[in-house]
């Protein structure tokens, strides 16, 4: 099994900064995306930020040039960097890890609340 454990979501003004962590433990594919989702209340959640084993990156439109994410593949746990954060941005924040051999494996945290005042 796989576990993702988040930490470093709370409350923080308009133009703060946030950075959560997600540490992943467990029967890990050395070769997966790790990233991070968002679900604000009577919303589907999204995706904001992956990155691939290999560095490939990808972002929403809504967090570029805002937020940054990055990785230590030693210690399976990757980060995201959130600058100039804006009430919009207010929503429970996901971590996840995924991976194809054959079948899609596919694990997620339990998430982190950041809430952004205006």
């Amino acid at each position: 099994q796989v576990q993702l454990v988040e930490s470093g979501g709370g409350l923080v003004q308009a133009g703060g900064s946030l950075r959560l962590s997600c540490a992943a433990s467990g029967r890990i594919f050395k070769f997966n995306v790790m990233g991070w989702y968002r679900q604000a209340p009577g919303r589907q959640r999204e995706l904001v930020a992956a990155i691939s084993s290999g560095g490939r990156i990808n972002y929403a439109d809504s967090v570029k040039g805002r937020f940054t994410i990055s990785r230590d593949n030693a210690k399976n746990t990757v980060y995201l960097q959130m600058n100039s954060l804006k009430p919009e941005d207010t929503a429970v924040y996901y971590c996840n890890t995924n991976w194809a051999l054959g079948v899609l494996y596919d694990y997620w945290g339990r998430g982190t609340q950041v809430t952004v005042s205006s």
